[in-house]
């Protein structure tokens, strides 16, 4: 173990401080096999976690959020936290106004209430465009997505290859579940979300996120009105199909 691991995994179990090791030595490859890579922040606990790994690393990851226009003030108020807790700010991208003028005056401001399509469309405009950008020039980019989040990651591996954005991408705390990600946030004091301690276990837009209720599955109060199958945005679809790729040999 070497002296960063051992300083992030203190108070931490057995299990979870194995778990800490594998996701910093994927970072670590990813900063030295894959620059220039960058890691998309949702800004939720999950992302707080790589946050925290990648900057007391000192990793050569840059940390970027999608401002989509329609965030939480908790959310943006994240971004604050990170400034103050590792002197670091987080790059934000926001969506084309002309577009978002364009759907709204066509559809109505809140037009994804009415369909998936309508949504998927909704997001397609103030995420998936701005991600574009956000990606561009670099060989690789990192997600906080985790398997045990809902039904649509269940088969996330670790690494796999991004075809629409002609690059790898990792998702380093597949692994980790919901409790592993708190037992890390609380032992080395993370700043996260406000929103997560209202019930909010995951977090998007404001009027597209709702509270959960005990039980619930972590993303049930993400597009609550929809099945959930069809329950993401499109930053990990291809032509409307989630990315089913085999994880690939390190």
């Amino acid at each position: 173990m070497n002296d960063m691991t051992h300083e992030l995994t203190q108070g931490l179990s057995h299990e979870l401080s194995s778990l800490v090791g594998a996701t910093q030595a994927t970072l670590e490859r990813i900063a030295r096999d894959f620059s220039p890579a960058v890691f998309a922040s949702s800004l939720a606990a999950e992302d707080m976690v790589l946050t925290d790994l990648i900057l007391k690393a000192g990793l050569p990851i840059a940390i970027f959020s999608l401002d989509t226009g329609r965030l939480h003030p908790e959310t943006l108020a994240v971004v604050d936290a990170v400034k103050a807790r590792y002197d670091y700010a987080i790059a934000l991208y926001q969506p084309n106004a002309q577009a978002v003028d364009a759907y709204v005056a066509e559809n109505g401001l809140n037009a994804f209430y009415d369909s998936v399509e309508m949504r998927r469309a909704c997001c397609g405009i103030r995420k998936v465009e701005p991600l574009g950008r956000a990606l561009a020039g670099n060989r690789a980019w990192v997600t906080g997505q985790r398997r045990a989040q809902s039904t649509t990651r269940a088969e996330l591996a670790i690494e796999e290859i991004d075809a629409a954005h002609g690059m790898t991408k990792f998702n380093p705390l597949a692994d980790w579940s919901e409790e592993d990600v708190w037992h890390y946030i609380r032992a080395n004091n993370v700043p996260y979300n406000a929103l997560h301690d209202q019930g909010f276990p995951s977090i998007g837009c404001a009027p597209c996120t709702r509270a959960v209720q005990p039980g619930e599955d972590v993303r049930a109060g993400r597009w609550w009105w929809e099945n959930p199958d069809s329950k993401e945005c499109g930053l990990h679809m291809v032509d409307g199909k989630l990315i089913r790729i085999k994880s690939v040999a390190a």
